[in-house]
């Protein structure tokens, strides 16, 4: 089966695509891994590690995959409201109305 170069781009784009600023020089090595390259899945197998040395995972990636009630905002970091204030009683006579006890 002849090598199919049009198959090749398209998989050598689609895993430069998510490299940002490091696109073009994952490109020019690609190409340059793949000399003697004799098909499509020796091309993911050779470009695969080559990908993940070129990737540059963003700084943020801890707290991005964290469920939502775990994560920190302003109004987590801001103290309970307090009985004797009036938005502490509104809240306390709509829980009261809704039946909650806690």
């Amino acid at each position: 089966m002849p090598l199919d170069t049009d198959e090749i781009d398209h998989l050598v784009g689609e895993l430069a695509a998510s490299l940002g600023n490091q696109h073009s020089a994952f490109v020019t090595a690609a190409y340059a891994a793949l000399g003697g390259c004799s098909g499509v899945g020796q091309a993911y197998r050779i470009l695969a590690p080559l990908q993940r040395a070129y990737f540059d995972p963003p700084a943020e990636a801890t707290n991005r995959y964290a469920p939502r009630h775990f994560r920190r905002d302003k109004h987590t970091d801001l103290p309970p409201l307090a009985e004797d204030s009036a938005r502490g009683r509104r809240a306390a006579k709509s829980r009261w109305l809704r039946g909650w006890r806690g």
